[in-house]
């Protein structure tokens, strides 16, 4: 005999991805606090998902490489990271603008764990792990090497040697968005926002509209890596010279050289122009951003390729953005508006030499409060005959051209001089 089926507990079911915590309270995090204690701990580890005060988790897309990994036997679901000598070797911060909830809502400026922080949080069973971490590193690229030869650089011994090797301090940044922070940034309502990152990762983060209480999300994109040369402590000293190349991530160019555009001669001469800062008694400053085709991803980016160079009349500056256009729907989804939070989290106040081209990029530095002297375009020497219709095609939209240095030759006598008098 068939038995009836039980009626449900509930009158009502709720999505949510925390089954079964309704009322459970995690750890509170105050945004914008100035002491880490009372802004609280970011927890996006899976052991306990009771401790968990963030929606997403550390390692951004990495995370389906370590689902994979748990999945085929090869890792523990409840491995915990042995964090033991992996404090940052060199120290940043903290900066008053970490203490600010609008200079910074799309990085933890606390992601270090620096000096033991939360150490009683972890000892208490917390799995609390960094989302910035800071190493030491030697940098060794051909053009550097040519640089030296040539003599367009000096040797000095302590950040750049006779092999043209740079010694630098790196940062390595994951994604940690205040949601509501990142709302007003671009100037939506927090409840559309959540919606829509929903809907458009296919659901994939159900907490978005389910959690109100959670405010942190770490999405799965890439980060930032930066490059420092020269005196840490100098970046946030207004009395110094500072210099940064804020750079996009372009793989066919930064990696493997492609000359259809001027990504790696342009990353290259501002590493030049970050080392001739440093020797003159400042800080170089690169940042990479992992942004690639624009943020449309590398796929598109060959699709327009394609495009651009079988249209009728050949590839040309007149239809270099509208193919992108066709393909993807828009020209650029980098949105600078979230750039300037990795500025501030170094402490920088003020950019004496800025190398980029991109105005949407300057006028978001400028926005945010850091002040920019002078802007370094790509010398006209550097850019591959290939790319000359980006460049053409960037100048006829706008992209700023003037008020460059005037040539190789001066920049490096000019800061010659000025490395001469700092020794």
């Amino acid at each position: 005999m068939l038995l009836p089926h039980p009626k449900p507990k509930h009158k009502h079911i709720v999505l949510t991805s925390h089954p079964g915590q309704f009322g459970q309270k995690p750890l509170p995090i105050r945004w914008g606090e100035a002491d880490p204690n009372e802004r609280g701990p970011i927890i996006a580890t899976l052991g306990n998902t009771a401790h968990r005060n963030a929606i997403g988790t550390h390692s951004g897309a990495y995370a389906v490489y370590r689902a994979l990994a748990v999945a085929s036997g090869n890792l523990e679901r409840d491995h915990r990271a042995d964090l033991t000598n992996t404090s940052p070797t060199v120290s940043i911060g903290p900066h008053p603008s970490w203490g600010s909830p609008n200079k910074i809502v799309s990085i933890d400026p606390y992601g270090t764990l620096d000096n033991g922080l939360f150490t009683e949080l972890r000892a208490k069973g917390y799995d609390i792990r960094p989302s910035i971490a800071i190493t030491k590193a030697h940098i060794n690229i051909p053009e550097m090497q040519e640089a030296v030869a040539r003599g367009r650089v000096k040797v000095d011994g302590k950040i750049l040697n006779a092999k043209g090797e740079l010694v630098a301090t790196k940062a390595a940044i994951e994604p940690v968005w205040y949601l509501p922070g990142i709302a007003q940034r671009f100037n939506v309502a927090e409840s559309d926002l959540r919606r829509t990152l929903f809907e458009q990762t296919g659901g994939m983060f159900p907490e978005l509209v389910t959690r109100p209480d959670l405010q942190v999300f770490l999405p799965p994109i890439g980060g930032y890596t930066i490059y420092i040369l020269g005196d840490v402590a100098a970046i946030a000293d207004p009395t110094r010279p500072v210099a940064v190349r804020m750079h996009d991530e372009c793989n066919g160019s930064d990696v493997f050289g492609s000359d259809i555009c001027t990504c790696r001669p342009y990353l290259v001469h501002g590493i030049e122009v970050a080392l001739e800062t440093a020797q003159a008694g400042g800080a170089g400053v690169i940042i990479y951003a992992r942004k690639e085709g624009r943020a449309l991803g590398e796929v598109t980016k060959f699709l327009v390729y394609n495009a651009r160079k079988r249209q009728e009349g050949g590839d040309r500056a007149d239809t270099y953005f509208t193919r992108t256009e066709c393909v993807a729907g828009v020209q650029d989804m980098r949105f600078q508006e979230l750039m300037p939070d990795v500025m501030h989290w170094l402490g920088i106040t003020k950019i004496d030499r800025f190398v980029s081209m991109s105005n949407l990029k300057y006028d978001a530095i400028v926005k945010s409060g850091i002040e920019v002297g002078s802007r370094i375009t790509i010398p006209e020497g550097l850019i591959p005959a290939d790319a000359q219709v980006e460049m053409n095609a960037k100048k006829a939209a706008g992209y700023y051209t003037e008020g460059e240095v005037p040539d190789e030759v001066m920049l490096t006598q000019t800061v010659g001089r000025q490395y001469e008098e700092v020794l």
